[in-house]
């Protein structure tokens, strides 16, 4: 295996328990507001079974984290550039075995990433939808996790039952909420005490709200157009609701150690291993 050297690359795991609260398009839109703040992201797409973020950003590429598992090519040879400093890992899309990787195969995708430890500042995972094994490794085995909600019922729901799995054996204690597709601010915090008040009475974690994104046409033509809303809209109020949510995640802590980020979660990542098997 190879060893992953002392570049300090904060990682953040996007997920939200279930599938249409947005989580691809705040992936992808945080994604390009901290590369437009000068630092170097990679995006990987980790829904191994319905990969969209090629999609969504009008980009084929050649290779995916498929031919990466099967040995044909190194991680830095998938990576495809999207702008100044934001590339993205593309998955496979349709491809039965990529939705049923052992932990092991995890373990190997995310050591493959020693390749490329010196080209980036931040990692950040989109996750798949719901709380398969494979969002379960990813989620914790990263140093921040955004949990991303909107206003439905069964979004809170989820929301809660995917922190409750996450957190047992206190493998992780805490977690950013998001709020997406917003009315209003208030919508938003609305939607984080209700989360939060089921979280309190019952699981052992501390939960953060992060803010909010509204609701914005601007999205969806973004989406139909295949570009981010903060590069097809600058000025639109999701745009502009990136930015912020951006300027607030670089302002998050980084524990300085010996080991880079990367390598952490390399070893929370191979510890998963070890406890199952």
């Amino acid at each position: 295996m190879a060893v992953i050297g002392a570049s300090s690359v904060r990682v953040i795991a996007v997920t939200g328990g279930k599938g249409g609260v947005g989580k691809t398009n705040v992936s992808i839109n945080l994604a390009r507001a901290i590369a437009d703040s000068g630092e170097r992201v990679v995006l990987m797409d980790a829904d191994f079974g319905l990969a969209n973020v090629d999609v969504m950003l009008g980009v084929r590429p050649r290779r995916t984290i498929a031919d990466v598992l099967a040995g044909e090519c190194t991680l830095e040879e998938v990576m495809v550039p999207i702008c100044d400093n934001f590339h993205i890992v593309p998955a496979s899309s349709g491809i039965q075995e990529m939705t049923q990787l052992t932990i092991h195969q995890h373990a190997e995708l995310v050591y493959a990433f020693a390749d490329i430890a010196d080209l980036l500042d931040v990692l950040i995972i989109d996750t798949a939808a719901g709380i398969t094994e494979s969002v379960l490794s990813f989620v914790r085995a990263a140093q921040e996790v955004i949990v991303v909600v909107c206003d439905e019922p069964v979004s809170i729901t989820d929301a809660y039952a995917l922190i409750k799995v996450v957190s047992q054996g206190n493998r992780v204690c805490r977690f950013r909420v998001l709020a997406n597709m917003v009315r209003s601010e208030q919508e938003g915090r609305n939607m984080y005490n209700k989360l939060v008040t089921v979280t309190d009475r019952f699981l052992d974690v501390a939960l953060q709200y992060i803010g909010s994104i509204p609701y914005d046409e601007s999205v969806r033509k973004a989406v139909q157009s295949q570009r981010a809303v903060i590069e097809k809209f600058p000025n639109s109020k999701a745009a502009l609701a990136y930015r912020q949510l951006s300027q607030k995640v670089l302002t998050w802590p980084v524990v300085n150690t010996p080991r880079g980020h990367l390598e952490f979660f390399v070893e929370r990542l191979v510890q998963g291993v070890t406890t199952k098997d």
